[in-house]
Formats: C-alpha cells, sequence, structure tokens
C-alpha cells in the first residue's frame, strides 16, 4: 500500500515535532486557563460560574482571586491577600451547581437562616441563579462578611489574579 499524503522529510517531521513541544510547552495566560477549567462543566454550570465570577469581580475590584482547580471543586477565591487563610468568599462549582462560601460564615449574623453547613468556621449559600447573589439578604450577608474579615481589603490595591493549583485527577465535572 503506497501512502496518499505528502512525503515530508525526516527534517520536516523533526521540525514539526519541535513545534508540538513548544506549543505544549508555552504557559497560558491565567484567563485562558479559567476558560478550559469552566469548560469541563456543563453550558449551564458554565455560565453561572461565569456571571457569579463577574458579579463577585465587580463587587470586589480590589481582592486577590484565587484560582484552585481542585479535585472536588473549581474554586474561585476572594480575599485581601494572597494568602489563602485570609480569604473572605470563594464561588465553589461542581458538576450539580455553584455555590458561594462564606470563609468565616460561623460567626455571621444570619437572621434570615440562609446560611448552610455546621462547621465551626466555613458557611455556604446555594446559587441556583446568578439573581440570588443580588438579593438584599444575600448583600447583607456579603457585606457583613466583609465588615467582620480578620484582615480589610485596601481600598487602594489593584485586582490581581493567581492560579493557585490545578489538580491532576478530578471528580467528572459533568453530571454521570
Amino acid at each position: 500500500m503506497k501512502p496518499t499524503g505528502p512525503r515530508r522529510s525526516p527534517r520536516a517531521r523533526s521540525i514539526q515535532q519541535v513545534q508540538k513541544l513548544v506549543h505544549a510547552a508555552t504557559p497560558k495566560s491565567p484567563q485562558v486557563e479559567i476558560a478550559g477549567f469552566i469548560a469541563k462543566f456543563t453550558p449551564e454550570i458554565a455560565t453561572l460560574t461565569r456571571a457569579l465570577r463577574a458579579k463577585m469581580r465587580q463587587r470586589l475590584p480590589d481582592a486577590v482571586e484565587m484560582v484552585y482547580d481542585n479535585y472536588n471543586f473549581l474554586v474561585f477565591g476572594f480575599g485581601p491577600t494572597e494568602r489563602p487563610s485570609e480569604a473572605i468568599f470563594s464561588i465553589a462549582a461542581y458538576a450539580r451547581g455553584v455555590g458561594l462560601c462564606f470563609i468565616h460564615g460561623a460567626k455571621l449574623p444570619d437572621p434570615k437562616k440562609l446560611l448552610q453547613g455546621s462547621g465551626k468556621q466555613t458557611r455556604f449559600l446555594k446559587l441556583p441563579t446568578d439573581a440570588t447573589l443580588d438579593e438584599p439578604a444575600v448583600q447583607r450577608l456579603i457585606a457583613s462578611a466583609i465588615a467582620h474579615a480578620p484582615v480589610p481589603f485596601d481600598r487602594t490595591a489593584r485586582r490581581r489574579l493567581i492560579i493557585k493549583s490545578i489538580s491532576a485527577k478530578q471528580r467528572p465535572r459533568r453530571p454521570v
């Protein structure tokens, strides 16, 4: 059987192989990486994650945004510094939905009993739509979390985006 395509010289093949290796080794911009993380989800969860992230970025223009593509969740943490322990909020996306975590939520006043969870520190709120974030009771919780944060935001700081970790092994990002 004869080859049907054009034959390439060994030199042309090696150049192509080197180009592939260089392309694979070229670092991606954080925005491209994040788009890839979000693209693993269903279109509905991906759209909701992007909308919630945009609203939190607008609400917290001086936050350091830390991204973790972990085993269980895709997490966008928001805090005043690069230290994960000083984060105040995180958006956590998984195969069945998206939630807003209040890292120090156990200490927050929650008269409407919106926050879920029973841990010593963190509470969360399920976000079925991005409009949930605009509800007055949720806005009050967000304002309260900012006011009670152990480390305040520096209002003169500029937003920073840091991809903190990417897990090689992950749960499925789409329902099974």
